[in-house]
């Protein structure tokens, strides 16, 4: 018996899923009172967590046009996050993480997550 349960495939890598998505910029002025401009944002840093992990596992760069893609997942539950300046001024650091939960059912799904809209 527990030979069968220490053969469970946990999340990661070694699939044949993928999870994609983009990156929407909204940039602002210093006061964060005028929007500049609006664009999918290349060069932003993606990352994601597999299963309950405390921290990311992997992380990829968007293309120029804003997306990205993690390739080569098994079935389970993962967590996608982005990293954007705080707007509201309440956040000291003056950046807060953006998160979506994403979860792949099937050995060869692609999981497209809606656009994560970040403040620069």
């Amino acid at each position: 018996m527990l030979g069968f349960s220490s053969c469970k495939k946990e999340e990661g890598k070694g699939g044949r899923a993928s999870i994609r998505g983009s990156v929407y910029a909204n940039d602002y002025n210093a006061s964060f009172t005028q929007l500049l401009n609006s664009y999918y944002a290349p060069e932003e840093d993606v990352y994601i967590i597999y299963g309950d992990n405390e921290f990311y596992d992997d992380k990829v760069e968007t293309n120029p046009a804003g997306l990205f893609e993690f390739k080569n997942l098994r079935k389970g539950k993962y967590t996608i996050f982005v990293y954007s300046k705080d707007s509201t001024g309440t956040v000291p650091s003056g950046v807060t993480a953006l998160s979506v939960d994403a979860e792949i059912t099937e050995k060869e799904e692609t999981v497209t997550l809606p656009d994560f809209i970040i403040v620069k």
